[in-house]
């Protein structure tokens, strides 16, 4: 696997855990964290859509988006790791 991917997968994880905080704190609620993540999906929906990406390219742009939406959402269950999350964002895409 590449070395940057690992890096990715890595800060992805950091990212989830420090979004939690910030709801254990009530800094932010899960609903704040949830549309703030769901505006950055959108602008790069829209983004990929503007430079003509393809599909794959896109989905690729918008899973580190989708993985965060899913990790703070997988919170209450514990921990989650990197495949637990992203076993879940891809069934989800292909129920749709």
């Amino acid at each position: 696997m590449n070395t940057a991917n690992l890096q990715i997968e890595g800060l992805l994880l950091a990212v989830s855990r420090v979004l939690e905080a910030l709801r254990r704190k009530g800094l932010l609620t899960q609903q704040e964290i949830e549309a703030a993540l769901r505006e950055a999906d959108d602008a790069a929906a829209r983004d990929t859509k503007a430079r003509n990406l393809s599909p794959a390219l896109a989905e690729g742009v918008r899973f580190p988006v989708r993985f965060l939406i899913a990790a703070t959402n997988l919170e209450a269950a514990g921990v989650p790791t990197f495949s637990d999350v992203a076993t879940f964002v891809g069934e989800s895409d292909r129920r749709g």
